[in-house]
Order: C-alpha cells, then sequence, then structure tokens
C-alpha cells in the first residue's frame, strides 16, 4: 500500500511516498480502505517538528479521514465490512472524561495518521459519518468539527448567545455553524474582506478585519453594547489578550490552537477578576462524535471544503494550509 512517511528528519521536504505491506486486521481490529484524508494546522506543525520535536520517525501524518471498513477481525460486532467510518483522533477514548491512558495514543502523532491507503484500528476507535455527507465533508469531522462541537458543549452554549470565531479554518466555520444551530449569534474576524463577505453569506451577525481594527476585542465588546461575547473560539494563542477583552464577566474563552505563539504573556486578573472561564479542549471523545453527528443530520449542515488535492500532491496540500490561503477544510484524495 502507498503511504506518505515522514522519513528520518522533520520537514516537508522528507515527507516521502513509499510502500509498506497492507495490514491484515487482528482480534478486534478493522482494516480501514480510506477515501479521502483531511489536513488540519496540527499536521503542517507535526510535520514540521514544532508539534512534537520528539516524535519517532517514521511517521504517517493526518489526523482526519473517512473510508469504508475493508475486513474485520474476530470479535468486532459493532461495524462491519462495507460500512463507511471515519477513524477517531484518539482512537481509546471512547467517552466520559479524558484521562492519560484515553488521549494518550493520538491518529497523525504518536500514531501513524490517515495520509494513507489502508488504516489499521482498533474497532472501538472508529464511527459512522452521515449518509448525505459526500467523503470530502466527511473526513473533516473527526478532528475539526469534532474541536468546535465539543468547544460550544463545554462553554454552554444557547440561544441567545454571542460566539466569536476567529479567521476562517476549519474549526472557526464549524464553530460558525454549530453556534446558529443551537440559536446562537457569531462574530467572526478575518484579515480578508473577501473571506468576511463569506461568512456573512454563512450567517455571521457581524465582522471585524482585525487588520483594519487590532484592537479587535475592544469592538467586539462594543458590538454586544458593553457586555461583551458569551464565548471566544481562540484559535491563536497570541491572540488570547484580545479574547479575554471581548468575552463577557463570567464567559468562556475555549482555547483549541496555537496557530500564533505556543507561549504568551497573560495578565491572570483579567482571568479571575472578571471570572473568565479558559478552557482547554482536546477534540473529543467518540461519543461526542456520535452526538455531533446525530446534530449535523437533523439540521444537514455542510462542511466548508476549500479545495481537493491529488494523492501525488500532498506536499502541496501541505504548503497550502500553511500559507493560510484556504476557507474551510483541505483534503486530499486518496
Amino acid at each position: 500500500m502507498r503511504v506518505y512517511e515522514l522519513q528520518g528528519a522533520f520537514g516537508l521536504d522528507h515527507l516521502e511516498l513509499a510502500e509498506r505491506p497492507k495490514p491484515e486486521p487482528g482480534h478486534g481490529q478493522v482494516l480501514l480502505r480510506l477515501n479521502r484524508a483531511a489536513l488540519n494546522y496540527r499536521d503542517v506543525m507535526m510535520v514540521d517538528g514544532r508539534y512534537n520535536p520528539k516524535q519517532k520517525l517514521p511517521l504517517v501524518p493526518c489526523s482526519d479521514g473517512v473510508g469504508v471498513i475493508e475486513a474485520v477481525g474476530p470479535g468486532v460486532s459493532r461495524v462491519a465490512v462495507g460500512e463507511r467510518v471515519a477513524p477517531m483522533f484518539a482512537p481509546g477514548w471512547t467517552g466520559g472524561e479524558p484521562n492519560r491512558e484515553k488521549v494518550r495514543r493520538t491518529l497523525g502523532g504518536p500514531l501513524d495518521g490517515t495520509l494513507s491507503e489502508y488504516l489499521l484500528l482498533d474497532a472501538e476507535g472508529v464511527s459512522k459519518v452521515p449518509d448525505y455527507l459526500s467523503d470530502d465533508e466527511a473526513a473533516t469531522l473527526p478532528c475539526a468539527a469534532l474541536t468546535a462541537w465539543n468547544a460550544l458543549m463545554l462553554g454552554g452554549v444557547k440561544a441567545g448567545d454571542t460566539v466569536l470565531v476567529q479567521g476562517t479554518g476549519g474549526v472557526s466555520l464549524f464553530a460558525l455553524q454549530f453556534a446558529k444551530i443551537l440559536g446562537a449569534r457569531v462574530i467572526a474576524t478575518s484579515s480578508s474582506f473577501d473571506k468576511l463577505r463569506r461568512v456573512t453569506d454563512m450567517g455571521a451577525w457581524q465582522t471585524i478585519n482585525y487588520a483594519v481594527e487590532p484592537n479587535w476585542g475592544a469592538v467586539a465588546k462594543e458590538m454586544t453594547g458593553g457586555a461583551g461575547v458569551d464565548q471566544v473560539i481562540d484559535i491563536g494563542g497570541s491572540t488570547l489578550e484580545q479574547s479575554l477583552r471581548a468575552v463577557r464577566i463570567g464567559g468562556t474563552v475555549s482555547s483549541i490552537g496555537v496557530l500564533g505563539a505556543g507561549e504568551i504573556k497573560l495578565r491572570l486578573a483579567s482571568i479571575f477578576m472578571q471570572q473568565v472561564r479558559l478552557q482547554g479542549v482536546l477534540v473529543g471523545s467518540r461519543e461526542s462524535f456520535e452526538a455531533m453527528c446525530r446534530a449535523l443530520e437533523a439540521h444537514r449542515v455542510h462542511p466548508m471544503v476549500d479545495r481537493v488535492f491529488p494523492f501525488e500532491e500532498a506536499k502541496e496540500a501541505f504548503v497550502y494550509v500553511a500559507n493560510a490561503q484556504h476557507f474551510g477544510k483541505i483534503c486530499i484524495e486518496v
């Protein structure tokens, strides 16, 4: 089978197309024939060596994907050959609260990921995806969609709330879509007026160009009549200062990424003096994924897929994501 391996050293120049033996499922395992992989910024960081410099190589990158079960091992009953499923980011986290054992093994690092023709997994680590979605759309669900869903669930978003989303990547656009079906209104930020027009078309209530308004946190607060937003989906890390200016007293800032910086200086008083909850979000469990899929089906939500690259052009897909050229998700046809 063909796979992309990060070989010998970090860096896109070391991501090579290679051949590996096609695996056979053992007891409790399934063999997934992948149709699509989808990229997250985490994958770019993993290949660059910024996410985990201690990651053992070789590594097959990418955490998101979808495929069809080609074979099952003895003892498998919850899924069957021919069913279309997605692999879970943390295959061992089937439900409940996270702990070290549940989340220590994740796809795309330290485990081999989805940039491969086949993937061997425990049957408990896959879940069916909604039939109405295309392969491109379904491939975006395990990480980007579930992270957005879990952030809103942990933040307790309800009808009438205001949610602020940063940028127009996969997680932010999913958060916009999910917030809308929950009855919340959305403020979206971007440095591109064209992208802001597109999020308005998707249902954003207000937009802010942060290149024009660098103090966008205060602008967002003004938009809510001075009260502040109920929840911020913070994807930058370095954006936390502005997120804390935007959020209301008693509100939630969900931290889900480090696009801007891995380390920042922060005034703690801006958190405890406003009783703000700063909530880290680590994707989610299979149980949460299945709840999210039920919501997707009920409202017929379609993920925003920007572009699909051929398998042979996987490196170009990584460059496209790294340069932030996308609006929504990037997929790779396997």
